[in-house]
């Protein structure tokens, strides 16, 4: 049976992961010409364009995106429900827990863009245009604590103390809800 929810399961991950990365690349401001944020926004266009037409930005947060991804991941919990014969009748435990499996996915997201990144950066040496967009989406994360690291000779651990972090936020989110 964990196969076919594998199956199931794995297309509402991977378009939540994208949903979520087209809210990163606005909450960024990354380059919105880049070819692999051309195709962010094309594949989630189509749900998230008469969404906002409901639902207004507030700010720099684009709350229909926010919320077409929260429903990806409530509509992941109820199609795996319905194949393990769950009950779903608790409809605030349905949306909770998909809030938290927005989350511990913006956090896996995070993670693989890191990782990403950092094997680009041994590979590409800048010439690739989704390494300006891994740069754009990571750098406020990394900046801060690259302040803070002393100098070790070009060696760059800011990546690996941010998904250090990344991980232990899910491990806290595992232990206090017991669903990680």
């Amino acid at each position: 049976m964990s196969s076919i929810e594998f199956l199931i399961s794995l297309p509402f991950k991977l378009y939540l992961m994208i949903v979520l990365l087209r809210f990163w690349l606005q909450l960024s401001r990354a380059d919105f010409y880049n070819p692999f944020s051309q195709f962010i926004v094309k594949a989630t266009h189509p749900l998230v364009a008469p969404m906002r037409r409901v639902i207004p930005s507030m700010g720099r947060f684009d709350t229909a995106t926010l919320v077409l991804a929260w429903l990806v991941a409530v509509a992941k919990i109820v199609v795996l429900g319905f194949i393990v014969n769950y009950s779903l009748t608790n409809y605030f435990a349905v949306a909770f827990t998909g809030l938290l499996l927005t989350l511990k996915e913006a956090i896996d997201l995070v993670i693989y863009v890191l990782i990403l990144r950092a094997i680009m950066s041994w590979i590409s040496q800048g010439r690739n245009p989704m390494e300006l967009i891994l740069a754009q989406l990571t750098e406020p994360m990394l900046a801060p604590i690259r302040k803070r690291m002393p100098d070790l000779g070009g060696l760059d651990l800011s990546v690996m103390v941010v998904i250090l972090l990344l991980i232990f936020l899910q491990k806290l989110m595992g232990d206090l809800f017991g669903i990680f």
